[in-house]
């Protein structure tokens, strides 16, 4: 395949095949290219926005709250304070004479209004340039109010949205080993990087519970304040999404000594392999066979159910390209369960490691791809004739452009794709795309010309 690549950006893609493996990644993204990243106050807010008993507080433009909870598709079993999506909306008096006495009067009104566990205050790009005192305000309004107040510095665009994932997990640390861990079992984990995306989390609970193992906190999918005060008594850490909070998960292991297990709860594989693993940390006979018998009660079931998409799927081609490299492993693994090739596969923030571990699990020909922009994808798409696209809401347009069937793997969906039932709802998420009657309306537009 020719390099389709923008100039600056060849050694960002690889194409596996005869030559030794070699991609550069984890840069910041080239100027004017388009990026299919975010900005910093995106990655914070994806990792915090799930507590659900907390106020969550833009102290920015009004423009930067329409990036706030209610475009995902998390789940709450209780209270919908994150729903709220508040802002101190800065005008242009505000720019000029600072923010600071607006941000602390609106912090007294919703924290006596609502009655949170806690405050999260998002600084976003305008607050860096004018130089309000985040700190300073929050540690009184936390004083005055009797809760946690607690600073996320958001601003910029430099370091995307790793950025915010590092001013999150900071966050959450101010908030861990607060709370009383008395009644805490020796079998217990803390769930790190779920989001709950359509009650996922509660799946994955279940699997735990039947187990025979205590989750003391959802970090951040259904989170609660007080529980992530006490995740500091849990046993283990288990970490899903390992871009966005491993490095809270280092912090814990660090101060508390609390080890952690990097897992994926998408596809039969992976899930089994997180529930065996689990197993294998504690040691325990019993919970290792009430695991070997959920897993094969849940395989069992799976393997008849899956049978009739698999036998649909066979040789179609596919494209991910998703957020956290990591999600990407199941993603392949998954979709060779169907049968379907894996044409592209990259991600907005891959290490070269995490790569490398692609580079060893695709076939000879697939694309990988860091840090893509939308002209790059295009042409990708249209050279490989792909059937079906996998990523998240900014990738979706491309795939209806070209006329290409697209699947939602994001932040975004309402599909529960974790877990041995989600692998069969992808499945079926997957074929309906493909197999819609709708692309013999629009049929693949293999010559239009990129508008980005």
């Amino acid at each position: 395949m020719e390099a389709v690549a923008l100039k600056d950006r060849e050694n960002q893609i690889f194409v596996k095949g005869d030559k030794p493996f070699d991609i550069v990644c984890n840069k910041d993204s080239l100027a004017g290219a388009v990026s299919q990243r975010a900005c910093v106050f995106c990655g914070s807010r994806v990792v915090l926005y799930p507590i659900a008993d907390a106020i969550h507080l833009v102290h920015g433009p009004i423009g930067c709250a329409v990036y706030t909870w209610d475009i995902r598709g998390a789940l709450s079993s209780g209270p919908e304070l994150h729903r709220l999506s508040f802002s101190t909306d800065l005008q242009e008096t505000d720019v000029i004479f600072g923010g600071e006495k607006k941000l602390a009067a609106a912090l007294r009104e919703l924290i006596a209004r609502h009655s949170p566990k806690a405050a999260f205050v998002y600084s976003t790009c305008i607050v860096g340039i004018i130089g309000d005192d985040l700190d300073a305000v929050c540690k009184k309004a936390s004083e005055e109010c009797g809760i946690p107040v607690i600073p996320v510095k958001s601003e910029g665009f430099k370091g995307n949205k790793r950025a915010g994932y590092k001013a999150a997990c900071d966050a959450l640390f101010r908030l861990i080993g607060t709370g009383d861990t008395s009644k805490i079992s020796q079998y217990s984990l803390n769930i790190l990087g779920d989001f709950n995306l359509a009650g996922e989390l509660w799946t994955i609970r279940d699997y735990y519970k039947r187990m025979g193992v205590e989750v003391v906190a959802n970090i951040t999918g259904d989170g609660r304040v007080a529980d992530i005060q006490k995740a500091h008594g849990a046993a283990l850490n288990v970490v899903q999404c390992s871009g966005s909070t491993m490095e809270l998960a280092n912090m814990m292991e660090e101060k508390y000594g609390i080890p952690s297990l990097r897992v994926s709860y998408l596809g039969i594989e992976d899930m089994a392999e997180a529930l065996y693993d689990i197993a294998r940390f504690f040691k325990d006979p019993e919970i290792m066979e009430r695991t070997k018998k959920l897993v094969e009660e849940e395989v069992k079931k799976l393997a008849v159910d899956l049978e009739p998409y698999r036998k649909a799927m066979a040789g179609k081609k596919a494209a991910i390209y998703v957020g956290g490299s990591f999600k990407a492993f199941s993603l392949v693994k998954s979709l060779r369960l169907l049968d379907m090739q894996v044409a592209l596969v990259g991600s907005q923030t891959g290490t070269k490691d995490d790569y490398a571990e692609l580079e060893a699990i695709v076939d000879p020909g697939t694309v990988i791809i860091d840090d893509a922009n939308p002209l790059e994808l295009i042409n990708i798409l249209k050279q490989k004739k792909v059937d079906v696209f996998i990523g998240g809401v900014k990738e979706r347009p491309i795939a209806y452009k070209l006329g290409i069937g697209f699947c939602d793997h994001n932040h975004e969906r309402k599909e529960a794709l974790a877990g041995f039932e989600g692998m069969l709802n992808f499945a079926k998420e997957v074929h309906a795309s493909v197999m819609s009657p709708v692309w013999q309306f629009v049929p693949r537009n293999n010559s239009a010309k990129p508008s980005c």
